[in-house]
């Protein structure tokens, strides 16, 4: 089983004035890997309550898979990229660029995205859109791959 956590970005969402319905497709999806949501956090769009939380749930929690939902666009409040670039130890280019590649085909629109993925220790942190609709384009594009990433960082896994 792999412990995930999910860390919702946004202003109504931490306001309370908005479902967090990404959240819930996050929480759907990552059953079908083993994966199991032990922390669920919703914060406002604030580089350093974002990276704050990103650091606790790797640090403290020692979680193996934190997925993002919120604040990669273009807005002036969209920071989730750099609060997770100030957290991680190491990008993994390759994830976020399967990401874009595969829901580009269904839109252009998601070459705007500035979707990041990173490690942090044996931790994984993924940011995903604030969409639902863009969460599960996105999270179907590499959830494959996932466990091989984690068993990897675990130091197990076959990676040659």
């Amino acid at each position: 089983m792999w412990k995930v956590g999910i860390l919702t970005a946004s202003d109504k969402g931490a306001r309370g004035e908005r479902e967090d319905l990404s959240a819930q497709v996050i929480r759907e999806m990552v059953q079908d890997i083993g994966g199991q949501v032990v922390e669920y956090v919703v914060v406002p769009d604030e580089y350093s309550l974002i990276s704050e939380h990103l650091t606790r749930l790797v640090d403290e929690l020692g979680l193996d898979l934190i997925l993002t939902t919120g604040g990669t666009g273009l807005g002036p409040r969209d920071v989730t990229p750099e609060a997770t670039r100030s957290v991680i130890d190491r990008e993994v280019p390759g994830l976020a660029e399967a990401m874009r590649a595969i829901t580009m085909k269904k839109t252009p629109r998601a070459m705007l995205s500035r979707s990041l993925a990173g490690t942090r220790g044996q931790s994984l942190i993924i940011n995903l859109p604030g969409s639902p609709k863009g969460v599960r384009e996105c999270l179907e594009a590499v959830i494959d791959v996932l466990p091989h990433a984690l068993e990897i960082l675990r130091g197990g896994g076959d990676h040659q």
